[in-house]
This record gives structure tokens, sequence and C-alpha cells, in this order.
């Protein structure tokens, strides 16, 4: 688990190597264990290290035995040991011991690109070859490790695991992306491929680059999508394969040669896996939990797990926490707006776990995999009644209904149900798509300029939702709204937390629900196993029977994260100080009309406009960094 950077020049131009330097002491924070460089002419690599498996050894870059090979990678390779006996049956000399990182390099110069595929793990690498004249960069199945890129004015590439890097470089265009700011407003986060800066671009989970030695680029180019194949499996079979496939997934992310503990939240996935984790470790799991105020802490159902399986349990209080302040937080650990505020007490409890382990086991991935959550169940029943109402009726009768209600949102809670007629007039996949925006479009341009408008042009952040579920291959609802979320709400929001939050904090985080075998497996389940009636995560709540108590497996599902409407209405006057001060005024983004109304609105606590306000205070956050 580490960071990279790198600057690629071509035909052999000369690489700036205080440049490079620089980039690298950006994110200093992603490996305190130490640092590495490569400079040649064409090309510099840098690494920043936090050991993880080959502790004494493993430092990088990292070379083949006759130096043509060179790596910089972030990530681990779960498979590591299988394919190095594979690659030394086939003659490949190694150096090392026992490193992931140079099994990768004798993957590439075995099969080239197609090393991807038999690499069980998450990553993010570049690998310089020299023979061969290229640079390659890759990043894993599902985008658990960040990889940027820029085009240099001069000629050439950066790269680097995180957008702070990319500061101390000059001629790359950091000016503000519209279509970006208008993606962030609609879905919390700048999805892949772009970033909020314009010069500057995320190479897509899944995805991989090759750069020959003149410069010329193929790719970016998809290694791997999700497999959406039915299953043939009955409810006993599937319970029966997926407590095995949970009990290999996580044994494989035990692997680790520093002190490994496991986040514990009182829900559903991280129970499951600290239970799984628990009868697999010597000696006392270290589990780390946030609790919260009121009905929304989970902590006594964390308790019942720790106490069931004789964990050594740490607690923290998330009750402190100040989300006014930790807005300004925000732009420090993503280095672009980011707008889930589960982040925040994420950052806590990596924080807390960083005081005692150096690898966090998560939960990540339940929700995803075995459909659980509300949305999923919504989308289903959505969809039926679509099913009994003909096109034409929806789009005039129910559309014209929505049209008398404009602002459903305002509407009583019956009539509103997250724009219920409005999501009925539309078809399933656009009908999703509003579902899961968090600022609709009317109030999004109410809140911009007329000049931001303007620049916006017609985009549309819903279309790439329909477009990734008219891509699944699938003609189940369910699986297209988890095929879609996997392919842009996972990399985008899930997984960039998680990295973001544990990073900042040098902690490696794993999360044995989102192998790669496991997420196909689980899409491909007949649904009636993952949704029965209104219970979501069905055959992954009665794999776990045996080892979670029935309180928790079937509880109602909470959230990791506080309610924000009553929080900001007691801190009104340093919300107005911030959403209506000079660095929102002078940016030219905003309608300081329609933001002062919104914050008149929510405190007079006629309308809760909570989550567009954090939006905002996240953006302005950003702005003022």
């Amino acid at each position: 688990m580490c960071g990279l950077t790198g600057l690629f020049r071509p035909h052999l131009a000369p690489v700036d190597a205080d440049a490079l330097r620089a980039m690298n002491d950006a994110i200093a924070y992603r490996g305190p264990d130490g640092d590495g460089f490569h400079i040649e002419p064409g090309i510099g690599l840098g690494h920043r290290r936090l050991a993880i498996i080959d502790v004494g050894g493993g430092h990088q870059p990292m070379w083949n035995e006759d130096g043509s090979v060179c790596i910089v990678f972030n990530g681990e390779i779960y498979n590591y040991a299988a394919l190095w006996v594979e690659l030394q049956a086939l003659g490949h000399i190694f150096r090392t011991d026992h490193s992931d990182t140079e099994t990768v390099i004798h993957a590439w110069e075995q099969w080239g690109p197609d090393c991807l595929a038999r690499l069980n793990g998450f990553f993010a690498l570049a690998i310089w070859d020299r023979n061969r004249g290229q640079l390659f960069l890759a990043r894993d199945r599902l985008g658990k490790k960040p990889m940027h890129y820029a085009w240099l004015p001069q000629g050439g590439l950066a790269f680097a695991s995180e957008l702070a890097a990319f500061k101390p470089l000059a001629g790359v265009d950091r000016s503000l992306r519209a279509d970006a700011i208008d993606d962030f407003f609609a879905l919390g986060y700048v999805p892949d491929p772009a970033t909020i800066f314009r010069g500057i671009q995320k190479l897509s989970a899944g995805h991989f680059m090759l750069v020959q030695r003149d410069g010329s680029t193929h790719g970016p180019q998809r290694w791997w999508r999700p497999d959406t194949a039915v299953l043939r499996i009955s409810e006993a079979e599937a319970v029966a394969d997926l407590q095995a496939r949970l009990l290999e997934c996580t044994q494989l992310r035990l692997i680790s040669d520093v002190p490994l503990g496991a986040f514990l939240s009182g829900g559903v996935d991280s129970s499951g896996i600290v239970a799984t984790a628990a009868g697999l470790v010597r000696g006392a799991l270290s589990t780390f939990t946030i609790g919260f105020d009121g009905s929304e802490d989970e902590t006594p159902y964390a308790r019942m797990i720790s106490t069931r399986y004789g964990t050594d349990q740490h607690e923290a209080r998330a009750a402190a926490i100040d989300y006014i302040d930790a807005a300004r937080e925000q732009a420090r650990i993503f280095g672009e707006p980011f707008g889930d505020q589960s982040s925040v007490p994420t950052h806590r409890v990596c924080a807390l776990a960083r005081q005692h382990v150096t690898v966090a086991l998560s939960g990540d991935g339940g929700d995803e995999v075995f459909a659980g959550y509300r949305r999923y169940r919504w989308h289903r029943m959505t969809d039926a009644v679509r099913a009994y109402i003909p096109a034409p009726l929806r789009r005039t009768v129910l559309a014209e209904l929505a049209r008398i209600y404009p602002k459903l949102d305002r509407a009583p809670r019956f009539l509103r149900a997250k724009n219920t007629l409005t999501e009925l007039s539309l078809d399933s996949a656009r009908g999703f798509a509003m579902m899961v925006t968090k600022t609709h479009a009317a109030r999004r341009r109410a809140l911009f300029s007329p000049e931001l408008r303007a620049a916006l042009d017609g985009h549309d952040p819903q279309q790439r939702i329909v477009d990734a579920m008219q891509e699944s291959g699938s003609e189940d609802g369910l699986v297209q709204a988890q095929y879609a979320d996997i392919q842009t709400w996972m990399p985008g929001d899930i997984l960039t937390k998680v990295d973001r939050t544990s990073m900042a904090n040098s902690l490696e985080a794993r999360a044995p629900l989102l192998d790669y075998r496991l997420v196909s497996w689980g899409l491909g389940l007949p649904a009636g196993l993952k949704l029965a009636g209104q219970e979501g995560k069905h055959v992954l709540k009665k794999a776990l029977e045996p080892l979670v108590p029935r309180e928790i497996l079937y509880r109602p599902k909470q959230g990791f994260a506080t309610s924000l409407a009553g929080r900001f209405r007691l801190g009104m006057d340093r919300l107005r100080a911030r959403l209506l001060g000079p660095v929102m005024r002078d940016c030219g983004l905003f309608d300081a009309a329609a933001l002062r109304r919104m914050l008149d609105e929510h405190e007079s606590g006629r309308f809760d406009h909570a989550a567009t306000l954090w939006l905002l205070l996240v953006f302005e956050g950003f702005l003022a960094e």
C-alpha cells in the first residue's frame, strides 16, 4: 500500500527531477515508511512506501533481474504466491524472497497487458519497459486504488496517485470544468474519468494505458467489467457457496507482515467480516468503532460482536465532530470536491485504527453486491408498478401530476417519496438515475450563476448512470441498478472515500466482499436471493446466521453518518458566513440570492436542505483551499 508518481517525456527527453521529488513529497502520507526514485532519459518514477508485505525488502521502484523493467506499484496482490510458482516454472528469475510487487514485474514480462487478468488484488501501477519502449499504466477492476494523469504542455505525461501531486507542476490546467461542477452537485462526487480540473483526468476503474517511447498512446482501454450472467442455483446451494467464498476472500486479506485489525460498525457487513476473520487469526482481533448520538448509534451492536468473538475493541465518539469545519478538511483529503458526509466519521475511525494497526478489514461492498440499499428495493417496486401502467399513460398522466407538484421535495412525505410521480413517469433506467441524484436539475440550475448555466450546454449527469444500466447486458432492473452503482458510484464515491481517508492516516483498508470473483457471483444471483420481499442481502444474511446474532442481521439498516439538518440550524451564523462570504461570492459560479433563499428556508425549519447545503459547504472549502 503506497503512493506513486511519475513523469514521462517522449523521445528520451530529460525529466525534471526536482518536479518529480516535489510531486512525491506532496503525497508523503500515503507512504511514511520511505520513498524511492528512478530517473533516466524519458522517464522518472517516484514512490512512497507503506510497508505491509516483505517489510525488510520490497523497496520501489523495483527492477527485474536484468534491469530492463521497472515498476512503481500501489496495492496488494493476494495470489502472488501461486503466480510466483507459475512464473518460476516458466523460467523467470526472482531477486526477492516473497514480494508481490516483483511478481507483477514478471507477469508483465510474460503476458504483457494480459497479466492484469491474472492478478487478484487491488492496485494502481506504472511499469517502464525499456526493451519494449513502453510505459504501462493500469488500475484494478473495481477502482480501489487511484491513478490520475495529465498531458503536459511541453510534451509528455505526468501521473500520480492523488491530485495533490500535480500542484507543483507548472503548466497543468487547473481551471474548473463546468460539467464536473454539475456532476458534483448532482451525484456528490466527480465521476471517472474526469476530475474537477480541466487538465487532469482519472484512469477509470478496470482500464489501462500504454504510452510509447515516441509519445503515441494506446487507450485508455477497458480490461475488465463485471459479469452479469444469471446463475442457476438454489438458496441452499447459494448459502453454502457464499460461506465458502467469504472464508476464502477473508483469509486472503489477512496476509500481512504488520499488525492487522478490522472496522466494526455494528452492521451486517462489518459484523460478518469480523466474525469470519476472528476465527482465522491467532489471538484477539483488534476492532474499531465510531459511535454516534441517539438512535443513529450502532455501538451496542458492535460491542455484541466484539464480546462474542473476544476482539480487542477500540471506540471513539462522533458527537464532537463539527461538520461545518470538517467540510474544509475535505479538500485537503480528497483534492477535489467530495460530498459523501460519511467520509468524516470514516476519517475518524481510520485515525483510531492507525493508532493500533497498519491494515484494517472493512465491510464495504455488501450493499452493492447483495442489494442491501433501500434504493434497490424502491427501484424494484417502481419497476413493478411501471409494468402495470402503459408507457403512454405514465408519460402523460403521471408526468402531468408531477408537473402540478414541480417541487416534489417540498411536498408532503406521502406525495414526495423521492419524486415518486416523476420517477414513475420515466423509464426504468432514467427513473433510477433520478432516484440517486442528490440535487435535481431545477435546483442545481437555480443555484448556479447564469455564466455557469450557459457553460453547461445541456450537460446531463444522469446520462452516465443510464448508459451503465444499458451496458449491463441484463434485462433485470435490479441487476442493471447494481451494475451501474459498481461502475459509477463505487469507484467515484465509496472506494474514493475509503482510499483517501485511510491513506490520509497511512492505513491500508481491505474489503473481502469486493473480491472481484465474489462481485460477479453476487451480481449473477437470482433476484429473489438478494431481495426477499423488503429484506435486502437475503443470501448474505442467511450465510451469516451461524456467525452473527439475528438482532444484528435483521434489524433496520442504518447508514454510517449522522443527520446534519439540526446541526446546521444550530450553526446558521457560521453557515451563512461560509456560503454568503467572499469565497462563494467572488468565484462567479453561484447565484447569491438563491443561496440566501435556501439558507432562509432551512433555518425556518420549513424545508430540509441539509444535503445540498453540505455539498455547498464542501465546494466552498475546496475553493478556499
